[in-house]
């Protein structure tokens, strides 16, 4: 969280406006992190999630569509799949990082596919190159989740600045929080207008309402300026916080490569990661769980992967690549927090393993 010298007097300006909903605030802050991350533009939403949604609808996704997926996420990147009114497909993965496999979302297109969602695991960007042929030859939308990528470059470029669309968490431990949040990026400017109405019932903002016609389902998906608020702090310091995650990323890197029964994860050459979590692959990973445990520094699988959920049971198919990834993942805390004697003391430990 920012320091409170700056966000208490911003927060309490914003409270005594007496205008905490969606305003000025929240147009603030889509443009001040559209300019922050080399973004196109940047729809305030309430939540990853929302955005998410929003994306799918825009790509057209509704009931009987498939959508090409990840198992190795969240649960809400294939939630909102079904919020769509679709049904999750879910592509293998790349065992050396839990990123989609380019040539697995091929072999699973099917004429019901309507788009591929791509996830930037754990701040590790997917092979976008290859990713966006596969999507440009089948005239699919790709849709990149970012909600672990804040930050995180492909080749140079930001990661969402390159599908069609793209989504940012800001729940409450991401890079940048706004205590709950999202932001959702249309490559096709002239989408705007629709994922605005979609945000807010339909209706567009600023409208005399007893004059609007609403035309479509929309939902109540809108930022509200208390959220903008604490984003807009955040703004002020998330560069230096993402510089803590990434040397910390690096510097694990260099330090446990050459360890046996231990790997650094590797990604495409072009991938520049942002780090969220620290990816180790361990042949003994509950060992590195229980050594680390030691040292107070949780380290964990985080998420349990999609298709082991009976609300995905119709989506399970042989995912081999997955099985190998999922077998030696253990996530290590990087963040801006861990100083230089914690990543010590936890290289320390791995060696002595």
């Amino acid at each position: 969280m920012a320091d409170s010298a700056l966000l208490m007097p911003a927060l309490q300006a914003t409270l005594a406006s007496g205008q905490i909903g969606e305003g000025e605030q929240v147009r603030e802050f889509e443009l001040a992190f559209a300019a922050a991350f080399g973004l196109p533009h940047a729809l305030a939403m309430s939540s990853g999630t929302a955005a998410l949604h929003a994306s799918l609808h825009l790509a057209g996704v509704g009931p009987g569509d498939e959508v090409i997926s990840t198992a190795m996420t969240a649960e809400p990147t294939n939630i909102a799949i079904l919020h769509a009114g679709g049904r999750p497909v879910f592509a293998d993965v790349d065992p050396a990082n839990g990123n989609l496999d380019p040539a697995s979302v091929e072999a699973s297109i099917t004429p019901r596919t309507r788009a591929i969602l791509l996830v930037h695991y754990a701040g590790y960007p997917v092979a976008m190159e290859a990713m966006l042929e596969v999507a440009r030859r089948y005239g699919l939308p790709l849709i990149e989740d970012c909600a672990h990528a804040l930050g995180a470059h492909y080749r140079g470029a930001p990661v969402g600045t390159m599908g069609d669309f793209a989504i940012f968490s800001f729940q409450a431990i991401k890079h940048l929080t706004t205590g709950d949040g999202g932001v959702l990026v249309c490559r096709d400017e002239a989408r705007l207008a629709e994922a605005r109405r979609f945000r807010w019932f339909g209706l567009e903002r600023g409208v005399d309402r007893t004059h609007t016609n609403i035309g479509a389902v929309g939902y109540k998906y809108n930022m509200n300026n208390i959220n903008a608020t604490i984003g807009l702090v955040q703004l002020q310091s998330v560069r230096e916080r993402l510089q803590r995650h990434i040397a910390n990323g690096r510097w694990f890197d260099r330090e446990l490569a050459g360890i046996g029964g231990l790997g650094p994860a590797a990604c495409d050459s072009g991938a520049e990661p942002s780090y969220w979590l620290y990816t180790l692959l361990a042949d003994d990973w509950a060992d590195v769980v229980s050594r680390l445990a030691e040292l107070k520094v949780q380290a964990s699988k985080l998420h349990r992967r999609n298709d082991a959920h009976e609300v995905f049971a119709s989506s399970r198919r042989p995912l081999p690549g997955l099985d190998r990834f999922y077998d030696r993942l253990v996530h290590l805390p990087c963040g801006w927090w861990v100083d230089d004697e914690t990543r010590e003391r936890v290289a320390d430990s791995l060696r002595k393993g």
